[in-house]
């Protein structure tokens, strides 16, 4: 049994479900923000309502998402102090700045949030919510800016056999950085407008009574992901100069495919280093993008006059629409993760001398136990967003209340 195939499968399943968590709370919280400044401007009941059941569907995500976080950690650590020993001080300095800046100020005044209705000013109770929405994409720039070091490795030095921070600016100017945190931003936002749309469309098919409640949240909802999707499209192909220039052989084409193999033999010996094929990955994100950007446009122009709910058709189709941003988000994923292989760190560091010096055995139960978890927590948190979803927004009687939105968790 082969102990780098188990491990990298391990990490593939772990960051490829948490991410679907991240996916939804990125772009589900700038949602959230701008129905609250609709109400905080407005006073209407009907923004406050938005914000309260939309809120709800976020923490839900937000709190069992961070146990998926924590799980993914211990796989990081038990399975990769290879990585960690040799570069250790560039890749973990921007995770342990996530973690120690932005995901504990996001945890901190997403709290204050949360239990802030009604006893906060409803000014300062408008900021937490967008503090909430810029600490996460902190979050994300620092994640990125470490898996884009992983991508193509710049701003070190070598010491010994330890890769050393020396230039910081470089860094965070790191060309597979922005292109790559844009379209991660953007697809998180698609994600979260489909979602949204999706479940306004579910409850316009059981002919619900909160017509105006989801008429705006579905025009919401469609209007974000329309824009977003062409986003996301524009970003993935603003990526593919860098990829040519960084990892030419991701790409595919013979005169690439042989300088990759040739700088590999020279630097590590005799070796396969050439990626495998992702063309399927990249044809069905692409397929897949194409798809809900023409849906949500024209979805979206049928939001006026009412014409989606009168067809009804639509509707039905953004019901069954709302996995697939997730979806094109995992083959993205692993098409950006899986293009470097058999490098760890580009170039640097061998995929077979980053993984830790573990049993077979053990590296397969950890696999078996961390995914049985990972299971759980995913089908816990689409059981408890669907159950709150289904249910709809609270009456009005009861929003008006100054009870957090955790309540009726």
């Amino acid at each position: 049994m082969d102990l780098v195939p188990i491990a990298r499968l391990q990490f593939a399943t772990t960051t490829s479900l948490h991410f679907l968590f991240v996916l939804l709370t990125l772009g589900l919280a700038p949602l959230v923000a701008v129905t609250q400044t609709r109400y905080t401007f407005s006073r209407k009941p009907v923004h406050q309502r938005m914000t309260r059941f939309w809120g709800h569907l976020y923490v839900i995500n937000y709190v069992v998402g961070i146990a998926t976080g924590i799980v993914m950690e211990f796989q990081f650590g038990l399975n990769w102090t290879g990585l960690t020993a040799f570069a250790g001080d560039v890749f973990g300095a921007p995770l342990a700045i996530e973690t120690l800046v932005a995901f504990f100020l996001e945890s901190t005044f997403l709290g204050l949030w949360i239990f802030g209705w009604g006893k906060l000013n409803r000014w300062v109770h408008l900021s937490l919510i967008w503090l909430v929405v810029l600490t996460a994409y902190l979050s994300a720039f620092w994640v990125m800016g470490a898996n884009a070091f992983l991508q193509n490795p710049v701003g070190y030095r070598m010491d010994g056999d330890v890769a050393r921070l020396m230039d910081f600016g470089a860094f965070l100017s790191n060309p597979s950085l922005w292109s790559a945190l844009a379209h991660v931003l953007t697809a998180g936002l698609l994600a979260a407008g489909i979602f949204m749309a999706g479940v306004s469309a579910y409850h316009f098919i059981r002919r619900t009574a909160e017509a105006e409640f989801f008429r705006r949240s579905m025009r919401l909802g469609l209007g974000v992901a329309a824009i977003a999707s062409s986003m996301v499209i524009g970003f993935g192909f603003q990526q593919f100069p860098v990829l040519q220039q960084v990892q030419p052989a991701k790409l595919g084409g013979p005169e690439q495919d042989a300088l990759v193999q040739a700088a590999g033999e020279a630097k590590f010996g005799q070796g396969d280093y050439l990626p495998p094929d992702l063309s399927g990955f990249l044809e069905a994100m692409l397929n897949i993008g194409f798809l809900l950007s023409t849906v949500a446009w024209i979805a979206w122009l049928l939001t006026f006059r009412n014409w989606i709910v009168r067809l009804r058709l639509p509707l039905y189709l953004l019901v069954a629409l709302i996995p697939l941003p997730f979806v094109a988000a995992i083959f993205g994923w692993l098409f950006r993760e899986m293009g470097r292989q058999p490098f760890l760190i580009n170039g640097l560091l061998l995929t077979s001398d980053g993984v830790s010096s573990v049993s077979a055995g053990s590296m397969l139960a950890s696999y078996i136990a961390f995914t049985a978890v990972l299971v759980g927590l995913v089908i816990t948190d689409w059981v408890l967003i669907a159950r709150v979803a289904k249910r709809g927004p609270a009456p009005l009687a009861e929003v008006v209340k100054p009870e957090p939105v955790m309540a009726t968790l």
